[in-house]
């Protein structure tokens, strides 16, 4: 144990995180921002489009696998590994001609990209005490927001450089320059060699030790044998198919139902993520609030979930305002209102399971939240033609009204 060390050591840690995170959802996000662009150039059609942000889903519903992953073989190399791995499939877009090369090239950036929330959660279940994790999974999902923010500019500074395909290569470029960083800063607690004893003591202190690494690691199978995992699937499954949306079909809802152009989706499509940030501190705030005014952790948690959910009403008008604007304000809206609640959820798995476990319960609960958003990208792919957005905003403004009875039935309290 070295005699100095870096104060607050595990802040640095996420920090380097949340720089993954926002490069994770950079280049997942690139293809919905160039999406006009590469439908025209490659005459990919509406509903082969939906196909094509179905394989991703697909590709991504296997978070299980690598949260089993990372609970194995650690953060350090397991999380690199699938870092790489989703930036050189990221530069491969380059080469992608026709929605079933793109379709492909998307179900195993999915893949590898299923990795980041349970390694974001890993990582605060290992490096945070219990007060702190809820700020910790707020900050981190920041970065989900701000990849999505970056890339409307890239994709317009790219097309007037040379074209969508330098978006791409500069996006999957930055992750591999991530992943040399990342293996040379990280470890655990008990080994990283710049840890002072105190802030060591404190993240064991703070934690609960009924959350303690067991002898070995549940099974799949029998996680999904506990009705807490269910708790929090659920919910993720009716309420991620709003970040589906903004991600992969508001640039297209802009241009072809608000007729903006390349130049005014980058003026405006990030300011629903934007406003997701706010939602990722906010969903954090009202629980602690709620913490310090004898509230349980877990009921804290799932009152932040309440609230957004009932603020997700307003994303039901946005197919039913004339001016464009409105529309964009009540977007926002819905982002503000699904980070909060999104990061309530998502934090209840280092909230719920054991160390050696979190991971794979937080994958599992991701397979839930993926699948959610493939039916609907379907869905929407296939019919959105012939009834319009409208009925899909509706959908997502009050689903998540039944997940929160879900999470209020299902969750329970730890004695």
């Amino acid at each position: 144990m070295p005699r100095t060390g870096i104060p607050h050591l595990r802040w640095t840690i996420m920090a380097l995180f949340v720089a993954a995170m926002i490069i994770n959802y950079l280049t997942r996000a690139v293809l919905g921002v160039a999406a006009p662009l590469i439908l025209e150039e490659q005459s990919i059609s509406t509903e082969q489009y939906g196909w094509i942000t179905g394989a991703f889903q697909v590709g991504i519903m296997f978070q299980p696998l690598a949260g089993y992953l990372l609970d194995g073989a650690g953060l350090r190399l397991g999380f690199a590994a699938c870092a790489a791995l989703w930036s050189l499939l990221t530069m491969a877009h380059v080469f992608a001609n026709g929605w079933l090369g793109f379709a492909m090239l998307r179900g195993m950036l999915g893949l590898a990209e299923g990795s980041a929330q349970p390694a974001g959660q890993k990582l605060i279940a290992e490096w945070f005490p219990a007060r702190e994790r809820g700020l910790a999974g707020g900050i981190y999902n920041i970065g989900a927001s701000f990849g999505a923010i970056l890339a409307p500019g890239l994709v317009a500074w790219a097309a007037a450089m040379h074209s969508w395909r330098l978006a791409f290569l500069v996006a999957g470029a930055s992750g591999l320059v991530w992943v040399a960083a990342w293996l040379w800063w990280y470890d655990t607690p008990q080994r990283h060699r710049f840890i002072r004893p105190k802030e060591q003591a404190q993240i064991a202190d703070g934690q609960e030790a009924r959350l303690a690494a067991g002898d070995k690691r549940a099974s799949i199978p029998s996680l999904l044998r506990r009705r807490d995992l269910w708790g929090i699937a659920l919910p993720r499954m009716l309420a991620d198919p709003v970040w589906g949306m903004l991600s992969f079909w508001m640039p297209l809802y802009l241009a072809r139902e608000r007729g903006f152009d390349l130049t005014q989706i980058a003026l405006f499509a990030w300011l629903p993520f934007l406003a997701a940030d706010l939602g990722c501190l906010f969903g954090p705030a009202v629980a602690a609030f709620l913490q310090r005014h004898g509230v349980s952790l877990i009921d804290a948690r799932r009152c932040a979930f309440t609230i957004g959910a009932a603020m997700m009403i307003g994303m039901g008008f946005v197919g039913f305002v004339s001016s464009p604007y409105a529309a964009i304000a009540l977007l926002c809206l819905g982002g503000f209102a699904h980070q909060t609640l999104s990061v309530s959820v998502i934090t209840m798995a280092s909230d719920l399971f054991r160390r050696n476990e979190v991971a794979t319960a937080t994958g599992l609960a991701g397979l839930a939240g993926n699948f959610g958003v493939l039916v609907f990208s379907l869905l929407l792919g296939g019919m959105v033609d012939q009834v319009g957005y409208g009925p899909f905003f509706i959908l997502l403004g009050v689903v998540d009204l039944v997940g929160a009875l879900i999470l209020w039935t299902l969750v329970r309290k730890p004695a």
